[in-house]
């Protein structure tokens, strides 16, 4: 049995953030903390906060934008956050309705129907609720039957998702499968944090599994080998949680924010990460030449292009390795198949591809497809 990727949809959020207007906000909030600080500050008892800029975000991660589901606050130097009404049980999530959204086109490009899809799998970093099932939420909003769930690996979720979905249809548990990234990363980062208040940003995708014999699709991925690795680290973490009520004294501390250890976690990730596509590559006995596409994980520019040189033994030619973080920033496990989304033109029937995401835990995955 073959298994192809056979849809792909995105959904963006409708408002975006630029680096100058981030950084602005920043430097307000850094300027307005050194005043309030000043006597301690000249004591040594604080120590003053330096001002971010444009330049620093754009040298240290390619980023120049992001999108976000809510932005005025998030640029208001007294709350920095971005603040959501919370709704009703009886009315659609945000994190379902953006799903939702990235559903529909991915059904649309292949070409099924909500009668069609037997399971869905939401695979993010975060859901905003341990229960119900953001999927059964999302299942019950398309109209579909089967069954769904959800599922937590950060970064490598659309690609762990990916995985589960093709072994579902390949043990016949499940047709056709619906696997959706919704993911909001917003209210993870501390935006009073020069190095990592510009990393994250919001977005959904969403990508159509099913077997190669069923599929009408005008462009499909086959997936011809996959290997996901997990090693644990805690050089990226996150401790935000439901237990974190029971210790007010911490309740609120940094560490319940986005938090990593930068110079860390490129030196183990990308060794790590090289070594997973070399292997996959020479599991089925491909050159770098075969190679027409890599679909990596947008987090780092500088850790795309490491990756990208170590693969293709050269450095990459424009279009080859993708890269959408610039517009996007760090949109998590999304980032690989955004770029997936936006960037197959030019591929022809029998071209060889790379998905392949990396982050927290340690996870990585690779995929290796064949554009059909």
């Amino acid at each position: 049995m073959s298994v192809v990727i056979s849809g792909t949809g995105l959904f963006t959020p409708p408002e975006s953030i630029s680096n100058d207007e981030l950084v602005a906000c920043y430097n307000s909030y850094v300027d307005q903390f050194n005043r309030d600080n000043e006597q301690a500050i000249a004591s040594g008892d604080v120590t003053a906060l330096s001002h971010s800029s444009s330049a620093f975000i754009e040298k240290a991660s390619g980023i120049k934008n992001r999108y976000v589901m809510s932005k005025s606050d998030i640029l208001n130097v007294n709350v920095m956050r971005p603040s959501f009404a919370e709704r009703p049980n009886d009315t659609l999530s945000m994190q379902a309705e953006i799903g939702v959204a990235a559903a529909k086109e991915a059904m649309a490009t292949a070409n099924k129907s909500a009668a069609e899809i037997d399971l869905i799998i939401v695979a993010c970093a975060y859901t905003q609720r341990s229960y119900p099932a953001m999927a059964i939420e999302i299942q019950q909003a398309l109209g579909c039957s089967g069954w769904g769930f959800d599922m937590l690996v950060a970064c490598s979720a659309a690609t762990f998702g990916i995985i589960n979905a093709a072994n579902a249809v390949r043990t016949g548990t499940a047709k056709t499968v619906l696997v959706i990234n919704p993911e909001i990363l917003s209210p993870q980062i501390n935006y009073r944090d020069r190095d990592s208040h510009f990393i994250f940003g919001d977005v959904a995708t969403a990508v159509i599994i099913e077997d190669e014999s069923t599929a009408t699709s005008n462009h499909q991925f086959k997936i011809i080998a996959e290997q996901p690795i997990t090693k644990f680290s805690n050089n990226i973490r996150s401790n935000i949680g439901y237990m974190n009520q029971c210790s007010p004294d911490t309740e609120h501390d940094i560490d319940k924010y986005f938090i990593q250890q930068g110079r860390k976690v490129f030196k183990e990730v990308l060794p790590m990460v090289s070594n997973l596509i070399a292997s996959q590559m020479d599991k089925i006995e491909l050159t770098p030449e075969n190679i027409k596409r890599l679909y990596l994980h947008q987090a780092n520019i500088n850790m795309n292009n490491f990756i990208a040189k170590k693969v293709l033994g050269r450095e990459p030619e424009v279009g080859e390795a993708p890269i959408i973080l610039d517009e996007y920033a760090n949109t998590s496990s999304a980032g690989c198949i955004i770029a997936l989304h936006k960037h197959h033109d030019g591929l022809v029937s029998g071209d060889k591809a790379v998905l392949c995401s990396f982050g927290a835990g340690y996870s990585a995955c690779c995929l290796i497809l064949e554009y059909r």
